[in-house]
């Protein structure tokens, strides 16, 4: 059995409040998508931040969010079976490190934290090295099989 709508009272002090708009989220660091255009890259929602798709593979994820703002940056994807611990990744990303969030549980997602001093150059560098087709970078992840 339906249950009758509850009538709101409007008026003085009681005014009813409008729904709240969805708010759109614009992705942080526009540099990096701008540095990828060529490559049309795909932009989606994911988690707390803005998955970066080229083609089938997911390449890494923009974040800036009030939560665990120890984990923004850019947050890159290793290809399948490239090791995190790369000594030329991390020769060429000296601030590359494991991702706070994810507990250690998922090794294939290095970040390059926005509060390092190399920050801008280091993403740079990573949007170059996607440009390239780098085969370190990015994987087709399992939803896209």
């Amino acid at each position: 059995m339906k249950r009758p709508a509850q009538k709101r009272a409007t008026g003085p002090g009681n005014s009813v409040m409008p729904p709240r708009a969805k708010v759109k989220l614009k992705p942080p660091f526009p540099f990096v998508l701008e540095a990828l255009a060529a490559l049309q890259p795909e932009v989606r929602r994911m988690f707390s931040g803005f998955a970066v798709y080229l083609g089938d593979r997911i390449v890494c994820m923009l974040r800036d969010h009030v939560k665990s703002p120890r984990d923004n940056g850019v947050w890159l994807v290793l290809a399948e079976g490239v090791d995190p611990a790369n000594k030329n990744l991390r020769r060429e990303f000296p601030s590359l490190r494991s991702i706070e969030l994810l507990g250690g549980k998922i090794g294939h997602w290095l970040l390059i934290p926005s509060d390092g001093p190399d920050f801008e150059v280091a993403a740079a560098h990573a949007c170059e090295l996607l440009l390239r087709r780098d085969p370190r970078l990015g994987r087709v992840p399992a939803s896209r099989r």
